[in-house]
């Protein structure tokens, strides 16, 4: 991984507001020539820092969409196994490991109550997971 300095943490920080914001417009926000930031994304790029650019959605755009955090408890050393089958699951859009009382927190989506509570129910009998308590999200607000 490479070192980051406050040019490339205020670079990313306006790719993570607006990722189509184009090079004039970070180079003239970052007071810096266009070459600059050019070469800065470059190697942020190459250098594994930025992944890939995606496109975040109005929470009214997906009106119907139910979004939940599902938090998981492993049995014993099965966490990697675990992951493996949830990054399959259609319905799970990202995986975080943590530590404390869970080992896992899975965000989900779905259309409806009656989908969701399938998703659920097939995640539950997932081999190697022993509890798991799910919260819906109701509203997101931005940090």
């Amino acid at each position: 991984m490479i070192s980051l300095d406050d040019v490339d943490r205020q670079l990313i920080a306006l790719l993570r507001d607006n990722a189509r914001m184009s090079v004039v417009e970070l180079a003239r926000r970052l007071k810096v020539a266009r070459a600059t930031v050019q070469n800065r994304l470059t190697r942020l790029e190459t250098g594994g820092v930025i992944v890939g650019y995606t496109v975040r959605l109005k929470p009214a755009a997906e009106a119907h969409r139910i979004r939940a955090l599902m938090s998981i408890a492993v049995q014993g050393n099965r966490g990697p196994e675990v992951v493996k089958v949830l990054r399959g699951h259609p319905n799970v859009t990202t995986i975080h490991s943590t530590n404390g009382r869970w080992d896992l927190i899975a965000e989900l989506q779905s259309d409806s109550l009656e989908s969701f509570d399938r998703v659920l129910g097939a995640i539950r009998l997932i081999d190697g997971i022993a509890n798991t308590e799910t919260s819906i999200l109701l509203s997101t607000h931005k940090a």
